[in-house]
C-alpha cells in the first residue's frame, strides 16, 4: 500500500515524491521502450517490434469499437497514452517492494495523481469536441432540447465526470492495495500470491474503464454515432 507523499528532495518551490519519481521512471521505460521497438521498422519484425505491433493493434480494434473509425484514426495517440501510462502505474503495484522503497510508490493508488489524469481527460474531450464541431455547435449540442432545470443539471455533470474518473481509479487501485497488504499479514504464504494473479485482471479492467468512459464522454459531446 501506497504510503504519505513525503517528499523526497525538492527542485526549487517543487516538492519531488516516490510518486513522481515513479512516474519518471514509467515515463522514462515507456519512451526507451518505444524508442526501441520502432528505431529499425522491418518487414519481418523482431520479438519487440512484433510485441508492439500486436498492442497497437489491439488497441486500435478496442478504440474504434467506442470512438468509432473516424474519431479512433485522428485521436488514437491520445487515447492510447492514457490506457497505456495507466496500465503500466496500476501493474508496477505488483512489483517487489511497491509501496514500501523510499522513491516507489505507485501512481494510480495517489489522489493527486488520478485527478490530475481526470483533469487532463476532461479537457481533452472537449477540445476534441470543440475541434470536431466548432465551439458554438459543440455547446449546442451538449445543451440542446433541455429544460432549464436539466441544463443546469448537465452543466453539474460535466465537472462531476472529472471527480468520478478520479475517485474511481483512486479508490479502486488503492482499496485493492490496502487488502492485498493486509491479506498478506494475515496470510503471507499462498493468498498474496492469488491476489497477485487476481491483480493482473483487476489492473487491466480499471486502466479498460477508464479509457473506455473518456472514449463514451467524447462520443456523446460531439454526438457522433459511426
Amino acid at each position: 500500500m501506497e504510503e504519505t507523499s513525503h517528499a523526497l528532495f525538492s527542485i526549487g518551490p517543487l516538492e519531488v515524491t516516490g510518486t513522481v519519481t515513479t512516474m519518471w521512471a514509467i515515463i522514462l521505460i515507456l519512451t526507451l521502450l518505444s524508442w526501441l521497438a520502432t528505431r529499425n521498422m522491418k518487414d519481418t519484425p523482431g520479438k519487440l517490434q512484433n510485441a508492439a505491433e500486436m498492442a497497437v493493434g489491439y488497441l486500435q480494434n478496442y478504440f474504434k469499437g467506442t470512438l468509432g473509425e473516424k474519431l479512433s484514426r485522428k485521436y488514437f495517440p491520445v487515447f492510447a497514452t492514457f490506457f497505456i501510462f495507466i496500465i503500466v502505474s496500476n501493474y508496477s503495484g505488483l512489483l517487489p517492494g511497491a509501496g514500501h522503497i523510499k522513491g516507489f510508490s505507485v501512481p494510480t493508488a495517489s489522489l493527486s495523481v488520478t485527478a490530475a489524469l481526470a483533469l487532463i481527460a476532461f479537457f481533452v474531450t472537449h477540445v476534441i469536441g470543440v475541434k470536431e464541431r466548432g465551439f458554438g455547435k459543440y455547446l449546442w449540442g451538449i445543451f440542446t432540447s433541455m429544460t432549464i432545470p436539466l441544463f443546469f443539471l448537465a452543466i453539474i455533470e460535466q465537472f462531476i465526470r472529472p471527480l468520478s474518473l478520479a475517485l474511481r481509479l483512486y479508490g479502486n487501485l488503492y482499496g485493492e492495495e490496502s487488502v492485498t497488504e493486509y491479506l498478506y499479514r494475515l496470510f503471507p504464504i499462498g493468498l498474496p500470491l492469488v491476489m497477485n494473479i487476481l491483480s493482473l485482471l483487476f489492473c487491466f479492467i480499471q486502466a479498460l474503464v477508464f479509457t473506455m468512459l473518456i472514449s463514451i464522454y467524447t462520443v456523446e459531446g460531439i454526438g457522433e454515432e459511426e
